[in-house]
């Protein structure tokens, strides 16, 4: 099952996910040996070495997916502070902790494909000016005052907008760069709970709360304009070109390899790339927001 099926088909409470859970599930789980979110014995490969347009793309992608990942770190530490009980609380201390790793795994694999730490952050620095910055500015206001409000933004708006973008990145880079698609399945398997235990929380609150749901709905709606006021279509294109072009230098290394049944990745564009994670993000958030019971702030 994807990152995408998942998140909108399993159910997770703040209080399955606890700080002793993570304890057990994460580094005592999946990171085990993994302190950069691969296994050790997988190593850059010769051809994401060399420079050309298949190092920049993902350079340039975990780039931005790092600044983003500080971000939400940075962020979350407000609902740390304002989380109504200790599940929740030991909830989003454990997803900062998520998430500040994630940042460190994404940066340190640029910095393995042979660029300096400033030389990430160059990398990224005009993209994160035209869409994080603004996305930010946006949400921690209400993530400073709002629990419920953080809560929505980060499970709908946020993370559940740029997960499909995640699924996206391991399919396409798992022939190319194993150690990448490992990052990538690792930081999936950590939305997935985000995003579910996120989404359980918004829901038992205006269960709670029938009141809030108009405020909230409207909220949702803000962010999603947002998003369509954002130059973030542009952003992942100039990525998914640099990509195809990569890919066509190195097709013998992908070969036959699917990236979804029945469609090789050879054979794939930047447009169909791009319009399936649209695809992906849409079927989440209605998903998402169906089950919250905020399927009108999509209308």
């Amino acid at each position: 099952m994807s990152l995408v099926e998942d998140a909108m088909n399993l159910e997770m409470t703040a209080e399955d996910c606890d700080l002793r859970y993570w304890l057990a599930a994460v580094p005592q789980g999946t990171l085990r040996g993994r302190l950069d979110g691969h296994d050790p014995a997988l190593t850059v490969p010769p051809h994401m070495l060399a420079p050309g347009p298949l190092r920049d793309a993902l350079a340039r992608e975990y780039a931005f997916r790092s600044a983003a990942e500080d971000k939400a770190a940075r962020a979350l530490s407000y609902l740390v502070a304002s989380a109504p009980s200790t599940a929740t609380m030991e909830f989003y201390a454990t997803q900062v902790l998520d998430e500040a790793r994630h940042a460190m795994v994404f940066r340190n694999h640029v910095v393995a494909l042979g660029f300096t730490p400033d030389e990430v952050t160059a990398l990224a620095a005009d993209d994160v000016a035209a869409v994080l910055d603004p996305l930010e500015e946006f949400a921690l206001p209400i993530m400073r005052t709002d629990f419920v409000g953080g809560v929505v933004m980060m499970a709908i708006i946020l993370e559940g907008a740029l997960a499909p973008t995640a699924e996206l990145a391991e399919r396409k880079w798992r022939p190319l760069d194993p150690a990448a698609a490992e990052i990538d399945e690792g930081a999936g398997i950590d939305e997935i709970r985000h995003l579910t235990v996120g989404a359980a929380i918004a829901k038992r609150h205006l269960e709670a709360h029938p009141e809030e749901r108009d405020r909230v709905a409207e909220l949702i709606r803000r962010g999603m304009r947002l998003w369509t006021e954002l130059p973030v279509h542009e952003v992942v294109r100039r990525r998914e070109v640099l990509f195809q072009q990569g890919l066509e230098q190195h097709a013998n290394v992908v070969g036959d390899y699917e990236v979804w049944p029945g469609r090789r990745l050879v054979d794939t564009t930047p447009d169909e790339r791009q319009a399936m994670a649209d695809r992906w993000s849409q079927e989440m958030r209605e998903s998402r927001l169906a089950y919250i019971g905020l399927g009108e702030a999509l209308s």
